[in-house]
């Protein structure tokens, strides 16, 4: 009797879920070409080192220049290297 209650009730989940899904032919997509052509920026690599003398050196490598100079500043910054 309980096995008849809970296909019952999977049933009827199953007919609303059914009726409250849109229709494919209402659904209009519309491609942006302005969207498609923005990418992510890519991120500078960083390859940090430190010496037996607690000195520390790093490797620095990406696409855009503007964020490698950028990073080496925080860098030098934030390990107090003039």
């Amino acid at each position: 009797m309980r096995h008849a209650w809970v296909c019952c009730i999977l049933v009827l989940m199953m007919i609303s879920v059914a009726a409250c899904a849109p229709e494919k032919d209402d659904l209009q997509v519309t491609k942006q070409p302005e969207l498609q052509q923005i990418r992510p920026k890519k991120t500078v690599k960083i390859k940090l080192r430190r010496s037996a003398k607690d000195e520390y050196a790093w490797e620095l490598s990406g696409d855009d220049a503007d964020e490698i100079v950028k990073t080496d500043r925080k860098l030098r910054k934030m390990l107090n290297v003039p």
